[in-house]
């Protein structure tokens, strides 16, 4: 069986939350569900904010049968889960559903017992939301900071995978990372929008 959590993390700079998504895998898949026009630090917090309103646990099958409405306004309490709280609502409950459908409402069920990194890849481009970057880099995040290391896994998240780089989510382990991987996006948009002209 592949790891199935991180001794520590620093993705939020909120230790209880960053507490959570080590601790927990539905909580870190969730985050990432969450990581889409917010800060990281917002995103990644939010399953920790979920889980306090739902009386202190993060319980996917619980999430995945609330009423819709009503788990959309949890989320667009103040302060909201995110800066789009019904959309993102509806997205979180989703990958909840196909938690509890197909993994037995246990994110660390995806990669339990994946042959290789592309099979675990397949799984993740599979969920609400997990897109052709975002699947790579949840894969790249697994790896390098989870200990979810199946074979030919860096391959499989390409760019993201590489080590030493500061592309994505998956390299921020401190302040000084999440600076570097700030500012590789930030050049990257940048040459985005000079190839687009």
């Amino acid at each position: 069986m592949l790891g199935m959590t991180a001794s520590e993390l620093y993705l939020t700079g909120d230790r209880a939350a960053d507490e959570l998504l080590a601790a927990d895998p539905n909580a870190l898949l969730l985050g990432m569900v969450l990581d889409q026009q917010v800060p990281m630090e917002k995103a990644f917090a939010g399953p920790a904010v979920i889980a306090q309103r739902m009386g202190g646990r993060l319980d996917v099958p619980a999430i995945a049968q609330a009423d819709p409405e009503e788990f959309a306004a949890l989320c667009a309490q103040r302060p909201a889960v995110h800066r789009f709280p019904a959309a993102m609502a509806k997205r979180v409950q989703a990958t909840c559903q196909v938690l509890t459908d197909r993994y037995d409402g246990n994110a660390a069920n995806l990669w339990s017992d994946v042959a290789d990194g592309q099979e675990l890849l397949a799984r993740i481009a599979a969920l609400p939301g997990f897109g052709p970057a975002k699947a790579p880099i949840f894969l790249a995040l697994l790896g390098k900071q989870y200990g979810v290391q199946p074979a030919g896994w860096r391959e499989a998240a390409g760019i993201y995978g590489e080590a030493g780089s500061h592309r994505s989510v998956a390299d921020v382990v401190d302040q000084p990372s999440l600076e570097l991987v700030r500012a590789a996006k930030k050049a990257a948009k940048a040459a985005a929008r000079a190839a687009g002209n």
